[in-house]
């Protein structure tokens, strides 16, 4: 069951690049200038590109195209970007890695920025691994000047402190100057784009109304969602003697019910296709099985396991779209266990306990495949595997282990 799992997931994976390609209207400009209208591919850059993708027709073949040979594009109602080339400030923002120098230490790059804002005066942003800046033109310039904000160390006798560098705010109090605008309105700026576009859009209100293009905005995404989650469990549980490797005792597969509640945080930003999950969930295994046991010289014994816990799997989901109702999902999961008055009883017939041993849960990792529908109603196959029951322990010659495959239902509430 779990290589037929695997093999699925490997499949849909395989069919990611087929299935999820997104050409949407827009244009590109050549190194000619030529204007082209075309069909380019949208991934939802959370960081910058240096390539793309387009077509010139549904039908057509898709051409790759990288930084060198693209001055600018377009996706309509969506995003724009320009190649320029800048001078920008690469200092590590790490705090463990963060430069002595208070002054920005620039080298100079050809890069697709973000347009931000256009009109008179542009905000342009830059975003790569964990790298944030912003630029902007002044009064119909062609020359683009890095928004300066950067955190360094300054030395002093016990230890490094953090200070920051935020000639930003000076160079936007100097270069667009606006009565409306006061000083204390651009000290409480921070070096962000909400932020950011505030302060231009604040400008442009009192300068030139009217003249201002802003980015695009989307759609609001839906970025959390709360699912209540029944589920039913076909469990496994398995116990052997680490001395008497004979005496082990395999449970049948039990049918058992579980509920659970998960909380979904969807990630703005490739098309929605990224989410992380935390579901906190009851769940139990109850059984019992004979054993004629080595470990005391043969004797039957009666095994009772009686298992319950509250599980936290936590979630790295990815979904693909067939359509905007419809859409299918895997999840690659830890799960947290905590289990509670749980335990493995050994007895004779007559009822004369010989073990009786705590369970005490290690975490787990899962797999699972599901479907979605109207963003409401969803279906999941999850395969648990073993899960260690009895950490080893110098009071402990027994191994238990536990596994589930679960059918869970999902009603989402908003």
């Amino acid at each position: 069951m779990t290589k037929k799992l695997l093999l699925l997931i490997i499949t849909i994976l395989h069919l990611e690049g087929y299935s999820q390609i997104t050409f949407e209207k827009g244009y590109i400009i050549d190194n000619s200038d030529q204007k082209i209208e075309c069909l380019i591919k949208n991934i939802d850059w959370i960081f910058n590109p240096v390539n793309l993708e387009y077509k010139i027709s549904e039908d057509s073949e898709p051409i790759y195209a990288d930084i060198k040979l693209i001055k600018e594009f377009e996706i309509f109602n969506n995003s724009k970007f320009v190649r320029k080339t800048v001078k920008i400030d690469l200092s590590n923002e790490n705090i463990s890695n963060l430069s002595i120098n208070k002054y920005p230490e620039f080298v100079e790059k050809t890069l697709f920025l973000r347009v931000l804002i256009e009109g008179v005066s542009n905000l342009y942003q830059y975003e790569s691994n964990g790298l944030s800046r912003f630029f902007y033109t002044k009064n119909n310039s062609e020359q683009i000047e890095q928004l300066i904000y950067k955190n360094y160390y300054v030395a002093n006798n016990a230890n490094n402190t953090v200070a920051t560098n935020n000639q930003f705010k000076q160079q936007l109090w100097m270069d667009l100057k606006c009565e409306a605008i006061e000083l204390k309105t651009v000290e409480k700026l921070e070096y962000n784009k909400k932020s950011l576009l505030k302060f231009f859009e604040k400008y442009y209100e009192c300068t030139n109304p009217g003249s201002l293009n802003v980015e695009e905005k989307k759609e609001k995404k839906d970025l959390f969602n709360l699912t209540i989650r029944p589920r039913i469990n076909n469990s496994s549980f398995s116990v052997q003697n680490l001395l008497v490797p004979s005496s082990t005792v395999d449970f049948n597969n039990e049918l058992d019910f579980g509920f659970g509640v998960e909380a979904e945080f969807i990630f703005p930003f490739n098309k929605n296709k990224w989410a992380f999950a935390i579901e906190p969930t009851y769940q139990s295994f109850s059984s019992e099985e004979s054993l004629y046991s080595d470990y005391i010289g043969g004797t039957k014994l009666i095994v009772n396991v009686d298992y319950s816990s509250i599980e936290v799997p936590l979630s790295l989901r990815h979904y693909f779209f067939f359509n905007k109702s419809s859409k299918l999902f895997i999840n690659a999961s830890y799960v947290l266990d905590f289990s509670f008055n749980s335990s493995i009883s050994f007895k004779s017939p007559d009822n004369f306990t010989y073990d009786n041993l705590k369970l005490k849960s290690n975490g787990n990792f899962a797999l699972g495949i599901g479907y979605k529908f109207e963003d409401k109603y969803s279906m999941e196959m999850r395969y648990q595997f073993d899960r260690d029951m009895l950490p080893l322990s110098a009071n402990y010659v027994w191994d238990a282990k536990y596994n589930a495959i679960s059918v869970i239902f999902g009603y989402t509430l908003f």
